[in-house]
């Protein structure tokens, strides 16, 4: 875990880097600032990391946990690692139709499962001499 990386939260919507930057540079060298963002929207998630050169202006920087800006109390503490899932890839949208049947599925699956994507994918199609019927 670096213990020079911080992690910002409850910031005000309206809150750029810039301004994180300006509010936390009395602390020590800044060398990142993350302001996450929506992916769709471009909007502020409301919390940030702010990377310090040295983990003692870090330690320092925490001192503003609690402390108001722009009306709200933030909360600032070590960024902890997100934890990795060993779930893997699994695809998206709707998974697929059971194993082994004829239909695929909207969306992934797990890799190496017999669920398909879209328009089919996973479920073997066969012979579709017999269905003519079908669209």
């Amino acid at each position: 875990m670096q213990k020079n990386k911080l992690y910002v939260g409850n910031l005000s919507y309206s809150v750029d880097e810039s301004q994180l930057k300006d509010l936390f540079a009395s602390y020590g060298e800044i060398t990142e600032v993350t302001l996450i963002k929506d992916r769709d929207t471009g909007r502020s998630k409301g919390f940030a990391f702010i990377t310090f050169e040295k983990n003692e202006a870090a330690e320092k920087a925490m001192e503003q946990d609690g402390k108001e800006h722009d009306g709200r109390p933030l909360k600032v503490n070590l960024a902890q690692e997100k934890e990795r899932s060993d779930r893997g890839s699994r695809g998206g949208g709707f998974g697929g139709d059971k194993p082994g049947s004829k239909r695929g599925g909207f969306g992934g699956g797990k890799p190496g499962s017999k669920r398909g994507g879209f328009g089919g994918g996973g479920g073997k199609r066969g012979d579709r001499s017999n269905d003519r019927n079908r669209w």
